[in-house]
């Protein structure tokens, strides 16, 4: 690809590093101690067009492409990285219904998604399934002309304030994972009932929650494809989401580079400014190093993923190495601000605390580096 960005992805970001300051840092600090959910910048950024990069005009995108929603993640993430969740919860279930819906069915709720009119999440996890996502036990079973979905999903963005939840469900657990299929279900629905996970580490201003599926009766017109297409969806939604989660990290770790210098060209000691003495130079160096690598990664991954190549290999090295670089850049920041960063006067404290779920998130780093090995090893190709 150009590593060159145009016009058109250059005022895109310009667009989103002007509203995440200008309307997001305002507030951050005080919207992370409080846990706030601010669902008026989600729906501002909706209105900005931020959740339909990856989307077709016809139902209300903007058909920018991935790497625009990598520029785009990484501007609102280098800010608040609990707002940058909300970019994946829409991104997941519209691009699934892109992909494998009927035209019923992305017309009915791809606009809404993207215009954040509904706000939506994904629900893959279970208390005994989080990388092992075939172990899940949530059953839907066919009743006629509905299925009967009964279960429980955790760790999962958006689960109180979600108005749709894409759920993967097994309609045949003697299958395995060719026995999984995904549903749309309005969170409005009977037996449907969403429990707050409110002690976190970080992402405080991000909600998440558990899901329990109670005799849910969902419409059989709300299955994403066919039955024992749910492990498919799933492994391609990823694919998407992974960028985007990764786009994050490298907010996060551009956000730590960013402090650092700034503190490390005010704080003086011994007589002279500590960006003067290299073992911080050393640290800052290889910050910078680690946030420009994983960013390319990412842009190559979107670029593969814009022009229809395949991009398995390429997003699972991207997301692994961009956790990486947040976690390292987090601690790096940590060490150069020493006591002022271990306090809330400035943000590196919060900016060490959300970098570590980008390890966990979308797919752990050991899962990353897993897809990455087997491949090089020739035991299972990720790209084919």
């Amino acid at each position: 690809m150009d590593f060159q960005l145009d016009e058109e992805l250059l005022a895109i970001q310009e667009a989103a590093r002007e509203f995440a300051e200008k309307e997001v840092a305002p507030t951050v600090d005080e919207d992370d101690k409080e846990h706030r959910f601010r669902l008026d910048l989600v729906k501002k950024m909706g209105e900005l067009g931020f959740f339909g990069a990856t989307i077709p005009e016809e139902y209300g995108g903007t058909n920018s492409g991935f790497v625009a929603l990598v520029i785009i993640t990484e501007e609102i993430a280098r800010i608040h990285s609990s707002l940058r969740v909300a970019l994946n919860m829409q991104l997941g279930p519209s691009r699934a219904l892109i992909e494998f819906g009927n035209e019923e069915q992305k017309k009915k709720w791809v606009p809404g998604i993207v215009n954040a009119d509904i706000i939506s999440c994904f629900a893959i996890t279970e208390p005994d399934a989080g990388s092992d996502v075939a172990s899940m036990r949530t059953r839907a079973v066919r009743k006629g002309d509905h299925y009967v979905l009964n279960g429980s999903k955790t760790w999962i963005s958006n689960a109180q304030v979600a108005d749709l939840c894409l759920v993967y469900a097994y309609t045949d657990p003697d299958k395995k994972h060719r026995g999984m299929a995904a549903f749309m279900v309005d969170m409005r629905s009977p037996g449907v009932t969403a429990k707050p996970i409110a002690d976190k580490l970080g992402t405080n201003a991000s909600p998440t929650g558990e899901l329990f599926f109670d005799n849910c009766v969902v419409p059989a017109e709300n299955l994403l494809g066919k039955e024992g297409d749910g492990f498919k969806i799933c492994m391609t939604e990823l694919n998407g989401t992974r960028i985007s989660c990764g786009s994050g990290a490298v907010g996060v770790a551009r956000a730590c580079r960013e402090a650092a210098v700034a503190y490390a060209n005010q704080r003086v000691q011994f007589g002279q400014k500590i960006g003067e003495f290299q073992m911080v130079q050393d640290l800052i160096a290889q910050m910078t190093v680690q946030e420009h690598a994983a960013r390319l990664l990412l842009y190559r991954a979107a670029w593969l993923k814009d022009q229809g190549c395949p991009h398995t290999l390429e997003v699972s090295m991207a997301k692994y190495f961009a956790g990486e670089a947040a976690a390292f850049s987090s601690d790096c920041a940590l060490k150069i601000f020493g006591a002022w960063g271990y306090s809330k006067e400035y943000p590196v404290e919060r900016y060490f605390r959300d970098s570590r779920s980008y390890q966990i998130v979308e797919g752990s780093a050991n899962i990353q580096k897993i897809i990455i090995a087997l491949d090089q090893l020739g035991y299972r190709k990720a790209n084919k």
